[in-house]
């Protein structure tokens, strides 16, 4: 099987020729340039011969347009800081208007993903990270959860008009997304549908609404949406009827179930099964091969795409990345 079978295969629910492997994180020094972020998913995708690819962007290219401003480090291990917000009350969440999907930096990424479609959109699917309209919202307002937990309290309405402008921008930015060549989006919750952040009944009314909405937009357009949904104590079966081909998480957050669980519960494809925490940043070559092995043993290698539950550290060593192809061979 080529990479594309092997991925097509999992999503079936078939046996594929081996278990389809991919790792992705942020690289906090190489994001910010179209040509060196291509690279370097060029590079991370040939030196370590993944069978798929999930676009890492710089985790605040799309509030720019929306004035927030975030300052490289300049260092590889290091995230960018934000200097400005323009969210300083609730009422602020009113100014908000749609951005263009192909203007500034919404349209820096669709370069991104042309390059990244003409060196490797032939040989393997590739996604495109995008975070959830409360995961913007969170960007937007700083990296901080507070101030929407505060227009929760204090505003719904006005957080709601800025999370129907997210939603359309969103949408749009990813259907221009698709049509550069992505395969699928990678949709991540950002941590919100989690006990921790918001109950069941806030996340519908302020995430499950707008999720399936920006899904159901985008699903007849690709193959390969995954939905990430992020943190511990997730709410696994409110989100796991949603129209993705896959489900990804973290097994190793208190509260969440395994692979084979999520599987039985969600009848969808699985991607884990690699402690980005633990082993992949903390271990040895061998715990990582050990792992690999036990979770396709579990799984018994069906209906998984083998990742890390979340984008891995930039410090992650090297050479447990390239024990996991090993392990597989």
């Amino acid at each position: 099987m080529n990479k594309k079978e092997r991925v097509d295969a999992v999503l079936r629910g078939e046996k594929a020729d081996r278990v389809p492997v991919s790792v992705w994180g942020h690289d906090y020094e190489r994001e910010w340039g179209i040509q060196s972020l291509s690279e370097s998913i060029a590079e991370n995708f040939n030196r370590y011969d993944w069978d798929y690819i999930n676009v890492k962007p710089r985790s605040s290219y799309l509030v720019e347009g929306w004035k927030a401003k975030y300052q490289p480090s300049g260092k590889k291990f290091q995230p960018p800081t934000c200097e400005y917000t323009p969210i300083r009350s609730a009422s602020d969440w009113k100014r908000m208007r749609p951005l263009e999907p192909d203007h500034g930096a919404l349209g820096e990424q669709l370069r991104v993903l042309q390059l990244v479609n003409h060196e490797v959109g032939y040989d393997a699917y590739f996604t495109q990270s995008i975070p959830c309209p409360l995961g913007v919202a969170r960007y937007l307002a700083g990296d901080k959860t507070q101030p929407i937990l505060l227009s929760i309290r204090e505003d719904r309405t006005a957080l709601h008009t800025a999370l129907r402008i997210i939603t359309e921008t969103l949408i749009n930015h990813a259907i221009a997304c698709l049509e550069q060549g992505a395969s699928g989006i990678y949709y991540s919750t950002n941590g919100w549908a989690s006990a921790g952040m918001l109950t069941e009944d806030q996340y519908r009314e302020y995430g499950e609404q707008y999720d399936l909405e920006f899904l159901d937009a985008i699903k007849s357009r690709s193959k390969f949406n995954i939905l990430h949904n992020y943190g511990s104590h997730i709410y696994f079966d409110l989100l796991a009827s949603y129209p993705v081909q896959a489900i990804n998480w973290s097994t190793e957050q208190k509260g969440n179930p395994d692979l084979l669980d999520g599987r039985k519960r969600s009848g969808k494809a699985v991607m884990g099964g690699l402690s980005e925490i633990g082993t992949l940043k903390k271990g040895t070559p061998g715990k990582v091969q050990d792992e690999i092995g036990l979770v396709v043993e579990q799984t018994g290698g069906q209906g998984l795409l083998l990742a890390p539950g979340c984008s891995i550290a930039p410090e992650t060593p090297t050479k447990n990345l390239e024990a996991i192809r090993r392990a597989l061979s």
